[in-house]
């Protein structure tokens, strides 16, 4: 399962069933996971620790060297899960410091031309569109789509069953549920197809447009707009999740209408 005319590194640790076409590359400080497939002109560099079951796809290459000008040489980590697919040219960068990780979780789909920079945290069950661009030390949680030619900034957060249309360039925080559209980028509504597909009820589905609502077609600041979602609108955990989430921002969120 492993072609002779691919360069490992010894000191590699291969999983069970795995298959490496030819011309691959694979430095020795690397663990890779059962059942995977890692086709031609792949690179898979020091600091890669590979789950289960991911197929990786030709020219991309895995713990790249951190594009960052406070990298000094140390040993960091790209930790990527269980059954993620990448495919044709993507590039994900390890982290800056020793103890810092780059983390891909599981069931992610990275189409052709994405980068995904040092420190940036994916959750599992994503897709990133062609050619999308996610900068250092993002936190992108559950369910995410990106469409393509996607920018996101150094530090955005992006929030669960969130859809970010095509050719968005993102600074700020999108909340959960919800789909970012435009330049500059702004509220859309809430993310109804894919909560459908989640099979969030019309009920919950409803709490979850009237918090919007608040946030964003208000008349107060956002933060202010957080309390009247906690008094007015019914309880629930995708609720106190928005809350949580416009609590925690740093950069803010996107824009309103």
């Amino acid at each position: 399962m492993i072609s002779p005319k691919a360069e490992i590194d010894p000191k590699a640790k291969i999983g069970k069933n795995v298959t490496i076409y030819p011309f691959a590359y694979i430095e020795g400080d690397v663990e890779i996971g059962d059942d995977c497939i890692i086709y031609p002109y792949v690179s898979i560099m020091n600091g890669t620790r590979m789950g289960r079951g991911n197929k990786i796809f030709q020219n991309t290459v895995l713990a790249a060297t951190p594009q960052d000008f406070h990298y000094k040489g140390d040993k960091s980590e790209l930790i990527i899960g269980d059954m993620n697919t990448i495919r044709e040219n993507v590039v994900i960068n390890r982290a800056t410091f020793s103890e810092g990780k780059t983390v891909i979780g599981d069931h992610n789909f990275l189409m052709e031309g994405v980068h995904i920079s040092h420190d940036t945290k994916v959750g599992n069950r994503c897709v990133f569109g062609y050619g999308a661009k996610i900068a250092g030390d993002c936190y992108i949680e559950d369910h995410v789509i990106f469409s393509s030619s996607v920018i996101v900034n150094p530090g955005s957060r992006i929030g669960t069953l969130s859809m970010i249309s095509s050719g968005c360039r993102i600074s700020r925080d999108v909340p959960p549920y919800i789909v970012a559209g435009d330049n500059p980028v702004r509220y859309n509504g809430i993310n109804s197809s894919i909560l459908n597909n989640h099979r969030v009820s019309d009920k919950i589905q409803g709490h979850i447009a009237n918090a919007y609502r608040l946030i964003f077609l208000g008349q107060t600041s956002v933060f202010d707009s957080v309390i009247q979602v906690s008094e007015q609108v019914p309880d629930g955990p995708e609720i106190r999740h928005i809350v949580e989430f416009i609590r925690g921002t740093k950069l803010g969120v996107i824009s309103k209408l």
